[in-house]
């Protein structure tokens, strides 16, 4: 017998792809809703924060993003409900947006993907439902979500460093601290169920994301930005 389906999750599934799409064979299209920083800050086209998560590099990136949000997004959704899942996808997209345009402000920068939103689901998952492992692709063990939360965060930050591959690890960052504090505002229980879990992750997340903003923006840099098409950051 065939369980419920996750109605909610599955459209947004498909909207992400119809718009995915359009950005594949519309470049106008892609250019206009791009998360695109001087357009936000100079133009005030804020709905950039949002609209970049909608949009993929390609199928690949779309399809990684979209099965990781169905396997984790689904579960919120069946056991918490509709407006709880889209609270917290919708957030993790925007605060992994604002991050990205708090770090590269004073920098031309482009980014598109809904890993932020993805993010957000997957860390809120963890403390929404507890004892939740975590399989990846290339380790076919499953994860402890104490571990993979940590080291997550960590890897993040190392990608942020050290700008590791044409990915937005700060979109992956602070999607999934937005994600996280808006499963706690709407489920404030989830901090006492595992306090030291909750309580070591917020306060490293925080601390890295403080040393990188004042990191990055408290260095004056003479390298000239220019703008580029082909200069999009995978979220």
């Amino acid at each position: 017998m065939n369980g419920p389906l996750a109605i909610t999750n599955i459209i947004i599934i498909a909207l992400t792809a119809y718009t995915s799409y359009q950005g594949f064979v519309n470049s106008s299209f892609l250019n206009q809703y791009i998360f695109y920083n001087r357009a936000i800050l100079d133009n005030r086209e804020y709905y950039r924060l949002l609209s970049g998560g909608f949009l993929h590099a390609d199928w690949t990136h779309l399809i990684f993003n979209m099965f990781s949000l169905y396997s984790f997004g689904s579960a919120i959704e069946l056991l918490y409900g509709r407006l709880m899942f889209l609270a917290i996808y919708l957030a993790g997209i925007v605060g992994g947006s604002v991050l990205a345009l708090l770090l590269h402000r004073k920098e031309p920068y482009r980014a598109l993907g809904a890993s932020g939103g993805v993010c957000g689901v997957i860390f809120a998952c963890i403390f929404l439902l507890p004892g939740t492992s975590v399989e990846l692709f290339l380790i076919p063990i499953p994860i402890p979500a104490y571990i993979y939360a940590i080291g997550f965060i960590l890897f993040s930050y190392y990608g942020m460093q050290t700008q590791l591959g044409n990915i937005g690890h700060d979109a992956h960052l602070g999607g999934a601290i937005i994600g996280l504090l808006t499963a706690t505002a709407l489920h404030p229980s989830i901090v006492s169920e595992n306090p030291l879990l909750y309580g070591a992750v917020m306060l490293l997340a925080v601390s890295l994301m403080a040393f990188l903003y004042m990191n990055k923006n408290g260095r004056r840099s003479n390298r000239r930005w220019t703008y580029n098409d082909s200069d999009e950051h995978e979220q």
